[in-house]
């Protein structure tokens, strides 16, 4: 295997701040107001002024990849005017800030985050003025950058557009919220991912691979209708997406049920073909815990996108955090293993960790002995998928290495191996403070895993 890759993800909205600086068009998330369990985004942790000693701690652990979002709210004015040079220059120097540090930079173009004029105007990715500003947009980021950064991702945990959540992330404002739109969405996402990758592929010499949240879903039961929901589930989310990242189709049952319903997927000329022409060095994915699915709780006449808005069991055999996600390292080795076995391209779980109300009482170290319980268990799950069931993995990307805000905006739910000094209401003095996994996560980068447990054979 070529070099192994041990890291931190991060999107810009969740860490950037500086929200109304150097040249930054607003984004849908700049007009949130904050809630009672939810901060703002304006400051987020303040990476926009502080990523310098943010990459100190990541060079400090060992890591040697760092996977960021750009923001396109930044880069382009409005998302579909002209370039903002002060937004390109900014990451410029968090690229080159990465490099002379030894660590590899990957790219995400879009995480959530839509223009505010594209939401307002178009109602985002629903609409076809949408994905040709997200591509000319893509299109530009990879000229400005793939001579230095050579790993990429377009979107953000891609098969969230296969359901409701999508109305949420693609900046849609208004509207019924309809099967039809819901497959125009997870298209036009297709498409803008398509060509992008195309063009990196005719233009670079960089990689490029789709990414999926992968949350392992059981049936609840052994009924034929739990099992039977589960499957389609898995179809209609994960498998349609990675069939059109690997085989350049989507998958023949999620079509014919496109067909059968009279689904408008508003496919215009030449679409399928971008599809059909796209190649992905890898697959990367998120994984956080796992769920159980039950037939009988799904109303009739329910599409298979929504079935887990409905069907959705907690599992009684699995351990849960404070928030109701489910631990379940044996779930990891699974799907490393469906990604790997089906498609046979080398698999990068790119986001994995365990969010977790945590206070610093302003002397004493963060005992976090739970979080290094979480990724000993989750790296030796995929130590054993490497192993002994012969997964080609490129590396571990943990999520994330310091405080961020959550993906509601509660910076109550703790992922980091650093302490952020703030909460959603009171900025404090943003100090990093390293918990006790911090010095534990450095030892298992040191030894590449070999110190998570001894004698056991692994190479």
């Amino acid at each position: 295997m070529t070099k192994f890759f041990w890291g931190n993800s991060v999107s810009s909205m969740q860490t950037e701040g500086g929200w109304d600086e150097g040249g930054k068009s607003p984004s849908v998330y700049d007009v949130r107001e904050a809630t009672e369990h939810a901060s703002d985004w304006k400051f987020a942790n303040d990476n926009y002024h502080q990523f310098e000693q943010d990459l100190d701690h990541i060079k400090d652990l060992g890591m040697n990849m760092y996977r960021f979002q750009i923001s396109w709210s930044r880069v382009i004015e409005n998302g579909n005017g002209e370039v903002n040079e002060e937004g390109i220059a900014y990451y410029d120097r968090f690229i080159d800030g990465l490099l002379e540090r030894g660590i590899e930079p990957m790219i995400c173009l879009y995480h959530f985050d839509m223009p505010l004029y594209l939401a307002e105007e178009y109602n985002g990715l629903v609409s076809k003025e949408v994905l040709k500003a997200f591509v000319r947009y893509g299109k530009e980021m990879v000229d400005r950058y793939a001579d230095k950064v050579k790993y990429w991702i377009v979107f953000n945990e891609q098969n969230l557009y296969h359901v409701p959540e999508a109305f949420r992330i693609s900046g849609y404002l208004q509207g019924e919220k309809t099967a039809n739109e819901l497959y125009q969405i997870l298209h036009n996402v297709m498409v803008a991912h398509a060509e992008i990758a195309n063009y990196l592929h005719e233009t670079t010499d960089a990689q490029i691979g789709g990414m999926l949240a992968y949350s392992e879903v059981y049936p609840a039961t052994c009924k034929p209708e739990d099992i039977l929901a589960a499957r389609k589930w898995d179809e209609f989310v994960n498998y349609t997406l990675l069939d059109a990242y690997t085989k350049g189709t989507y998958s023949k049952e999620m079509m014919q049920f496109v067909k059968k319903n009279e689904i408008d997927m508003n496919i215009l000329p030449g679409e399928l073909e971008t599809i059909q022409n796209q190649k992905n060095d890898f697959i990367s994915f998120s994984y956080y815990a796992s769920s159980t699915i039950s037939a009988e709780k799904i109303p009739a006449g329910t599409i298979p996108n929504e079935y887990m808005d409905y069907g959705r069991l907690d599992n009684p055999h699995l351990d849960t955090t404070e928030w109701n996600w489910q631990i379940d390292p044996l779930g990891f080795r699974d799907v490393l293993n469906k990604l790997y076995q089906r498609y046979q391209l080398p698999v990068f779980p790119i986001e994995n960790g365990i969010g977790v109300k945590e206070e610093w009482d302003g002397t004493n170290l963060i005992e976090d002995d739970y979080r290094i319980d979480y990724h000993k268990k989750h790296l030796l799950a995929m130590y054993d998928a490497m192993y002994i069931d012969g997964v080609e993995v490129m590396g571990y990307l943990g999520w994330g290495l310091i405080d961020i805000l959550s993906s509601q905006g509660d910076m109550r739910k703790r992922y980091g191996l650093v302490y952020v000094n703030r909460d959603n209401h009171d900025l404090k003095d943003m100090k990093r403070v390293p918990k006790k996994s911090y010095e534990w996560f450095k030892e298992v980068i040191k030894t590449d895993g070999k110190c998570l447990s001894e004698g056991v054979d692994r190479t």
